[in-house]
């Protein structure tokens, strides 16, 4: 049975609301595990670029003693060399996560502010939270 309209917009803020949350909770994972795994190449690169002198050229006594421009430049290659694997990894272990803890099943469909009759799911009943309906056995993706 279809909701008031009053009704209708409150529950559609309310789920509107809550898949922003969620949006939002797998942006900040993604960031997350993107910068702990890319770690080594943000690190590599950014000191291959300091201590090139055509680039920045720091004072620095590392970069006086240690890397000269080839060996900066050599940095440089290595970093963006590793980024493409490492790239991979942190894909897989954001997926990999994100399928463990159920979290692109939070998304709630808008069905639920028009209608009358659609429930919420509790953790108990499949994971973090689950769509309407609360089937345990519904997958993000195959």
């Amino acid at each position: 049975e279809p909701r008031s309209p009053c009704c209708c917009l409150a529950w559609t803020l309310v789920i509107g609301t809550m898949n922003c949350l969620v949006f939002l909770l797998n942006l900040l994972l993604m960031l997350v595990i993107f910068t702990v795994v890319l770690l080594p190449t943000i690190v590599v690169v950014y000191f291959g670029f300091q201590c090139h002198s055509q680039v920045l050229h720091s004072s620095a006594r590392y970069c006086k003693s240690i890397l000269d421009d080839n060996s900066s430049s050599a940095l440089i290659i290595l970093g963006f060399v590793i980024m493409s694997p490492l790239l991979v990894v942190a894909m897989a272990i954001y997926c990999s996560l994100a399928r463990r803890l159920q979290l692109l099943v939070c998304f709630q469909p808008f069905s639920l502010a028009v209608y009358k009759g659609g429930h919420w799911c509790h953790p108990r009943e499949g994971g973090l939270c689950c769509a309407r309906g609360c089937n345990t056995q519904l997958k993000a993706w195959v």
